[in-house]
């Protein structure tokens, strides 16, 4: 069940709502009734049918873009700050 994140246009609060996809969006504010608005957010990870994990990003060092090419190794210009 995928988390939705809204946030208030009236108080600016913002919280989340872990929601069928078939549910109604959330259309008031809990904490001072006004309207909200859905966020749109990134998502939390993959979905995949196998068992294997999907695969994940080229770990830092091995020119993964994490460190840009290598920038985050010793002697590169990221380490260096």
């Amino acid at each position: 069940m995928p988390a939705y994140e809204y946030q208030c246009d009236a108080c600016d609060a913002h919280f989340e709502r872990r929601q069928k996809m078939s549910d109604a969006a959330v259309e008031t504010c809990p904490e001072c009734g006004g309207r909200v608005r859905r966020l749109i957010s990134g998502g939390a990870g993959a979905i995949s049918k196998s068992n294997s994990p999907a695969p994940g990003p080229i770990p830092c060092g091995m020119g993964g873009s994490c460190c840009g090419g290598g920038a985050c190794m010793p002697g590169g210009a990221a380490f260096e700050q």
